[in-house]
């Protein structure tokens, strides 16, 4: 409900409805990735097509930032993974997570991604360590961290709100 009320309080119109399909996915996507560590293709692809989507009317430069925003999301993140993968030799960050930033380039455009990563950055690491001086995470090199539960929710912020502005 409360995504929904946010929606209608800082869009006009169809850009609600849309601003509610956005929020509601990213919800959903976070809350499965909570529960099972996984971010299904069949909900992060069609987001990204959908983000795509709700910029092609205005067309020109405001479609190619996005979807420089959603090639650059995907390919830092592969980097990322591919980088850790070689060093560690484990997974540290998921494609599906490569796929999500992809997904949220495609909305919040390129513009838009490192406000997105610091975001999802800062609030993952604030949780993980209030629940290890918690003592309800025991904190090591192997502990997962679902980082789509971040990330989504930080699209969304930077939806509505724009990316951070520090000048």
């Amino acid at each position: 409900m409360a995504i929904a009320v946010v929606s209608v309080v800082v869009f006009p119109g169809i850009d609600a409805l849309i601003s509610c399909g956005l929020g509601w996915t990213l919800l959903t996507l976070a809350l499965i990735d909570l529960r099972h560590h996984i971010l299904p293709d069949a909900l992060t692809l069609p987001l990204a097509a959908a983000g795509l989507g709700t910029v092609w009317p205005r067309g020109g430069a405001a479609l190619l930032d996005h979807a420089l925003g959603s090639a650059a999301g995907l390919l830092i993140f592969l980097a990322i993974s591919y980088i850790y993968q070689r060093l560690r030799d484990r997974e540290g960050l998921g494609i599906g997570d490569a796929k999500l930033l992809a997904a949220g380039g495609a909305w919040v455009a390129w513009q838009g991604l490192a406000s997105v990563v610091l975001i999802a950055s800062a609030v993952a690491l604030a949780v993980t360590i209030i629940q290890a001086t918690r003592g309800g995470v025991r904190i090591q090199a192997t502990t997962r961290i679902p980082f789509g539960l971040y990330l989504g929710p930080a699209i969304w912020l930077v939806w509505l709100v724009g990316p951070i502005n520090l000048g």
